[in-house]
């Protein structure tokens, strides 16, 4: 799985490109895609925003015309730009370079849900500000941390037992904490949620560099119908994965984070994946929250993660 790959024009070739690679610019700076084309879009048509990488501080500007991109490129390369909060961007022409056979056979990533066409499946952008982001991670660093083998975790509403891969209904914690109440009026009154909520249970994930998911479903005891995820700290790529009847099946699929052997073995299996940027919602619901397995492949960038807010 593989973001596509831009990379510097040889000598002689950067006007002639119609791609700008703008660094200290995405949503990881408070910036999101349509923010961002907007801005350039006064230099001419713009054909899209993409994810440089996975920092989300670096996006690749597609413009219709190559001249576009130049004219952009020699009124805000390393000047601020008053179109986006004052941020000096740092600019360089950038080609799209062709895949080799090997990334050929890796997943795409779509920057929005309705992309990937998997029916149940939502992710809203910006779902909290850069202020409410920061409000978050101190109000969670405060909390009680359960260690686990390769992240750390915190149980509100109802604890989820690793071992049996449920909850005990008859233990709960207490009211989900203050701290989300402004998350839970946001969920009520979001016009992208399919049905009334009445939330009970949160999970606080903290991923250290280099941790992701193994493919799994979660448990549907334990979360029924619905899956809210709201990721912080840092953006990631989760893949999605539809397996065919009687294909691999992961032997260790849970939310435990336990390794699962060889998970790309199967060659029956639909694959597609998602840029998960910082303050995103993703929401797991009918086939994406049952039929497909979602992984998360280990990666470089810390994250922290609030996953699972469920009924």
């Amino acid at each position: 799985m593989v973001m596509p790959r831009f990379v510097r024009p040889k000598e002689g070739d950067s006007e002639s490109s119609p791609n700008l690679y703008v660094a200290n610019c995405g949503p990881a700076v408070g910036l999101s895609f349509d923010t961002i084309a907007s801005a350039f879009s006064s230099f001419g048509e713009v054909k899209g925003v993409y994810a440089a990488d996975e920092s989300g501080a670096r996006v690749i500007v597609s413009f219709l015309e190559p001249a576009s991109a130049h004219s952009a490129f020699i009124a805000l390369n390393g000047r601020p730009c008053p179109h986006l909060g004052g941020r000096s961007l740092h600019i360089r022409h950038s080609i799209l370079q062709p895949p080799s056979c090997r990334e050929m056979a890796s997943v795409p990533v779509s920057l929005n849900a309705s992309d990937l066409n998997i029916p149940g499946l939502y992710l809203l952008h910006d779902f909290i500000s850069v202020v409410e982001e920061g409000q978050l991670l101190q109000a969670v660093d405060t909390g009680s941390w359960i260690s686990l083998s390769k992240r750390r975790v915190q149980h509100y509403g109802y604890k989820f037992c690793y071992d049996t891969r449920n909850v005990d209904t008859k233990q709960h914690l207490g009211a989900l904490p203050s701290f989300v109440s402004f998350i839970l009026e946001r969920i009520s009154l979001s016009p992208d949620i399919p049905e009334t909520l009445d939330l009970d249970q949160l999970t606080v994930n903290e991923y250290p560099p280099g941790v992701g998911l193994s493919p799994h479903i979660d448990t549907h005891s334990a979360f029924e119908g619905l899956i809210f995820s709201l990721s912080l700290a840092g953006p990631c790529i989760m893949e999605f994965r539809r397996y065919t009847a009687g294909s691999w099946v992961p032997k260790t699929a849970s939310i435990s984070g336990t390794e699962v052997e060889n998970p790309n073995s199967c060659s029956e299996v639909s694959r597609k994946a998602i840029y998960l940027p910082p303050r995103s919602m993703l929401l797991l619901s009918g086939e994406a929250r049952c039929a497909w397995h979602h992984y998360i492949p280990h990666h470089k960038i810390y994250r922290q993660n609030f996953e699972r807010l469920v009924v």
